[in-house]
């Protein structure tokens, strides 16, 4: 459930880092008996802080719905907040590189650290987007709540109340809807911009019909082949898909075109988000707003 990480190279800018966030004595990741979460990511920042409440303080450290946690630069102040953390939590599958390299700068035999691509076997290279698949998710709450409960036993029943108030009340909206679409429309081609979306759709029984190599080329930032570009334009004349699903905080000229060309042919347009949008809002509205939004299309596209 928790990985603890061995000292790697220190790249020269975490280098500075570490010598400005250097903390006398390990620390012990508790401040006025709250422990202390340093998350990577708001989406996995969102359910840490429900499953903790007032017990813990959780930090999460890219909340900006316009930066792209690939490309994000750590700071100073990220680094003491790692230094200081009793459990950090971090995506891992190549999709922050800068988190991992916090822990190495800031070792301490007193921090945990739950590393979301170790706890469900994704390895780097494959998709990092793992808070779109609903069974990953349950595997991240599961392991956060069982480290919660060791790190502070005393407060076990507390932390179990919380995960089962998230687990029956919190996201049945966001697993309802989930049933929903699957109940209705399982077996629909649809397509999407990138990779964001490739982890949600076999949860909702959708048959996502895009190009597999143009999802990742999109997200990864890449070229997409022209002979993939070719296979969309045509699905999307043909109308072979019946929703075209869009990633609207990474719009290529490719994507764009893609867009206009599904409004051009009657085709609905559901759009999604990486991160939580807006800013603070909790994972299970985030999640739920955007498949209400996805069943409307559904229903739309209806023959």
């Amino acid at each position: 459930m928790s990985n603890r990480h061995a000292l790697r190279r220190i790249g020269p800018m975490l280098a500075g880092f570490l010598a400005a966030s250097c903390v006398i004595g390990a620390p012990t990741g508790f401040t006025g008996g709250r422990l202390e979460v340093v998350v990577g990511e708001d989406v996995w920042g969102s359910l840490a802080a429900q499953l903790g409440g007032d017990l813990v303080s959780v930090t999460s450290i890219v909340t900006n719905p316009n930066a792209d946690p690939h490309d994000y630069e750590p700071t100073a102040a990220d680094a003491r907040l790692v230094g200081a953390a009793g459990f950090v939590i971090e995506n891992g599958i190549g999709y922050d590189t800068w988190m991992q390299r916090l822990v190495d700068a800031n070792l301490s035999s007193r921090r945990d650290v739950l590393n979301v691509g170790d706890l469900v076997g994704v390895a780097p290279g494959g998709n990092p987007h793992q808070w779109y698949s609903p069974s990953s998710v349950q595997r991240v709450i599961d392991a956060i709540s069982a480290e919660y409960a060791r790190l502070d036993p005393a407060h076990a029943a507390d932390f179990a109340a919380r995960k089962q108030q998230l687990d029956t009340v919190g996201l049945k909206p966001y697993r309802d809807t989930i049933q929903q679409i699957r109940d209705q429309f399982a077996g629909t081609p649809v397509g999407a911009s990138e990779s964001v979306f490739a982890e949600m759709a076999p949860a909702l029984g959708l048959d996502l019909v895009t190009p597999p190599t143009f999802l990742v080329a999109v997200s990864e930032g890449t070229e997409p082949t022209a002979a993939d570009k070719a296979t969309i334009d045509e699905q999307i004349r043909s109308r072979e898909i019946r929703v075209y699903v869009e990633n609207t905080q990474n719009t290529t000229p490719d994507v764009l075109r893609q867009v206009e060309a599904c409004r051009a042919a009657g085709i609905p347009v559901a759009t999604i988000t990486e991160t939580l949008v807006p800013k603070g809002a909790s994972f299970q509205d985030w999640q739920a707003r955007q498949l209400m939004g996805l069943l409307t299309a559904l229903t739309a596209s209806t023959p």
